[in-house]
């Protein structure tokens, strides 16, 4: 793929959708050995920023694509067709690129100094970090867990508990070591490796109070004058992490479909009527998660340009969306795997590394529904959250 250069300057929302579409072969190509390397491969790196596409959640002032947070996601789930573990570091990666925005400018500064294609990982909740105040800043040392696409990454953003509250601290990667702890059975390809760093420095506008993000610190929107700077980020996290689960399940219906169209056999017969309706039944869920998924961020970017509030209700519906969609997503792939035949097991055949991978990232606390749902229900119900 070309190099990047002014090309990107012109970009389109159908230019980025061709662009994502073109590289889903290629990642497919490459999937099976992004699994061996257990992490994104430097060709991948390299032609997702070629495409120009990481820059959808970059802040325009330094070099951004102004073409809306809900185009990335739509682009990371084009993605997660070809290779899963490559589409969640990338919607990773560019919804850190978007969060580096709340920093102080000092903060930004720093992280685009060499140009808007620096990769930003993370591991913003689970750690054992310290950070200890000194003079103009603050000495920083922990262990972090699940880091994904840490090994491309040129900074970190790590999560602190501090005064009853949490921190996110920026810290350059040259201060983190990465713990390679990521032996596992699905998205092996995403590296998401232990962070260790050791009394770092981290200068007082590198850390941020989550809680007060786009609340009461207004510094995004301050510096950007963009509506996504003007939302707190709860409403708007989270979908990086959909978004490419609903890729890897419109892959698994791909790739059933194209293993199993003019076949014929006991197990394998596209004429079974137990093949078309599960068939249809996972499209169906895909079809209606993609529609949920869509409605959900129209619906978050509106009252942002509007500036309207978000309520604790909205906040518990996005929440429990986000896992709705999940279960859509785990369940059409589920379901087809369950139907496509002993010969889906071999390593060598997609199907495996796709279910695997969706079951893998619907681990993740936030998108399990028996704990988004609980909340919406409390809320709903009046309760306490």
């Amino acid at each position: 793929m070309p190099e990047v250069g002014d090309r990107t300057a012109e970009l389109t929302v159908a230019d980025a959708l061709r662009r994502a579409q073109g590289l889903v072969p290629v990642l497919k190509e490459r999937a099976a050995h992004t699994e061996e390397l257990r992490r994104v491969p430097p060709e991948n790196v390299r032609d997702l920023l070629a495409s120009g596409l990481h820059r959808l959640a970059v802040p325009p002032r330094f070099g951004g694509l102004d073409l809306g947070y809900d185009l990335m996601l739509e682009v990371a789930a084009e993605l997660g067709r070809g290779c899963g573990a490559t589409a969640w570091c990338y919607c990773l990666w560019a919804a850190h690129a978007w969060l580096v925005g709340h920093w102080p400018l000092a903060a930004q500064e720093e992280v685009f100094q060499n140009g808007p294609d620096v990769l930003v990982s993370s591991s913003l909740r689970a750690g054992t970090g310290q950070l200890t105040p000194v003079p103009g800043g603050y000495r920083l040392s922990g262990r972090w867990q699940f880091s994904s696409g840490c090994d491309n990454a040129g900074w970190l953003m790590l999560g602190v508990p501090a005064d009853g509250g949490w921190r996110w601290a920026l810290v350059p990667a040259a201060d983190c070591v990465i713990v390679d702890t990521w032996f596992v059975t699905g998205l092996r390809g995403t590296g998401s490796k232990d962070i260790e760093v050791r009394d770092a420095w981290v200068p007082a506008h590198r850390v941020v109070d989550r809680e007060r993000i786009a609340v009461s610190d207004w510094t995004g929107w301050e510096i950007h004058r963009h509506y996504l700077y003007r939302l707190p980020v709860y409403p708007l996290l989270g979908w990086d992490l959909v978004s490419p689960l609903l890729g890897m399940a419109q892959g698994m219906i791909d790739e059933f479909t194209a293993l199993l169209t003019g076949t014929s056999g006991p197990g394998r017969s596209a004429q079974s009527t137990v093949i078309q309706l599960r068939l249809a039944e996972a499209a169906a869920r895909v079809d209606a998660a993609r529609a949920l998924l869509r409605q959900d961020l129209a619906q978050i970017l509106e009252q942002a340009q509007q500036g309207k509030e978000f309520t604790d209700l909205d906040r518990a519906r996005y929440l429990r969306d986000r896992a709705f969609i999940t279960d859509l997503c785990v369940q059409a792939t589920n379901r087809l795997f369950e139907v496509s035949g002993a010969h889906s097991l071999f390593d060598s055949v997609t199907l495996q590394r796709i279910y695997r991978d969706v079951n893998a990232g619907a681990h993740r606390d936030g998108l399990i529904f028996d704990l988004a749902g609980q909340q919406y229900g409390r809320i709903a119900l009046g309760l306490e959250a």
